[in-house]
């Protein structure tokens, strides 16, 4: 076989393991797409990480609106053109790494990282669960000098509120060089979906997640009815969430909200934004940086009012939010421009008593 340790790994965990979904994109294959970058006329930069085996950091990248690519390869070594039976028996200085591509007019490098920080274990320095040695070792390859500042702050952030039991050892090196791995590695888990799964399962890596994150399901947040929002809602409410309205500038009810909280979907409940992330943008609307996880929006091209924007859609919700637009401050550049009538604000000193004590770190 191709792929001996993996593979072996995989079969063993089909039989002595139950096979649960794992933590990649929702979305079908036939909706998967890799973007044609040679024609792509946005903007586009890259990400690099490292985070053990690339096929289970590659696959949660898939399908999220603004990322254009996602590829498996080996970075950060220097033999040129490595094999993955070189890479993974540990001959190179490579680690097995995956590149992302995307949007940053769409999606910030900020909320690149932030999934990437979710989908292994930070603290290991000897590897990544089955897989040890240092080409399973993990890595932030920053390309320039804002990744790297966004990439430190956020490792900090997290360290400082302790999310996990002891401190993050990934270390932030300059970006040197990425190979693609061969053909067979790519969308691994579109190609073999069981083997993947029982991998991801059988190495521990989903329920490691699952013990310190909340990984994104739409069961989590359930849509109601288009008759119970209609009962649920007030008119603007359901004007702008189901019938894409907007509501007036400087007139609604989160503007100048400075109290210390998240903003939920007001249709499933989905954590949304943090107050951490908003700031006065002079628009009228409340306005934000960046979301709590870009995994529970989607951003589709809106080509109404003749005008071609980046919408803001509540994933789980299917409702609309606002827009986002490439101009806001740093670190992240963007600016989440949401009606208030979309969402629902919780207090601090409310999230853990209404389930969103998971989110807490994200208020600073």
């Amino acid at each position: 076989m191709k792929y001996p340790i993996k593979s072996i790994i995989a079969a063993l965990a089909l039989i002595c393991l139950a096979v649960t979904s794992c933590n990649g994109s929702n979305k079908t294959s036939e909706e998967v797409k890799t973007m044609d970058l040679e024609s792509y006329a946005g903007n586009t930069e890259k990400a690099t990480f490292a985070g053990g085996c690339f096929w289970c950091i590659e696959s949660p990248f898939e399908g999220i609106d603004g990322v254009l690519s996602v590829v498996s390869g080996y970075a950060g070594g220097k033999e040129k053109n490595p094999t993955y039976s070189q890479v993974s028996s540990g001959k190179t200085s490579h680690k097995e790494a995956v590149q992302v591509t995307f949007d940053p007019d769409v999606i910030s490098y900020s909320e690149v990282i932030d999934i990437f920080f979710q989908q292994y274990d930070p603290t290991d320095e000897g590897g990544s669960f089955y897989d040890r040695g240092s080409q399973y070792e993990s890595a932030i390859f920053y390309h320039n000098n804002q990744q790297k500042k966004v990439a430190e702050s956020i490792k900090k952030e997290i360290d400082v509120a302790g999310i996990f039991d002891k401190s993050i050892v990934t270390p932030i090196v300059k970006f040197t060089n990425f190979y693609p791995a061969e053909e067979y590695h790519q969308d691994y888990f579109k190609k073999e979906p069981k083997a993947y799964k029982s991998y991801r399962t059988g190495s521990g890596r989903d329920r490691f997640i699952s013990n310190y994150w909340e990984v994104p399901k739409a069961s989590n947040y359930p849509k109601p009815s288009k008759k119970e929002l209609k009962e649920k809602l007030t008119p603007l409410q359901y004007q702008v969430t189901m019938e894409d309205a907007t509501e007036r500038s400087f007139d609604n009810e989160y503007n100048g909200n400075k109290e210390e909280g998240i903003y939920v979907c007001i249709v499933s409940g989905a954590p949304l934004f943090s107050s951490s992330d908003k700031y006065e943008s002079g628009s009228g609307w409340p306005s934000f940086t960046k979301p709590i996880d870009a995994r529970y929006l989607e951003k589709p091209v809106d080509r109404g009012h003749g005008m071609v924007r980046v919408e803001v859609r509540s994933k789980f919700g299917d409702s609309h939010l606002g827009h986002v637009f490439n101009d806001g401050p740093e670190p992240t550049g963007l600016r989440y421009c949401m009606n208030s009538a979309a969402m629902k604000f919780i207090p601090k000193s409310e999230m853990e008593a209404k389930g969103y004590g998971q989110f807490l770190w994200k208020i600073k």
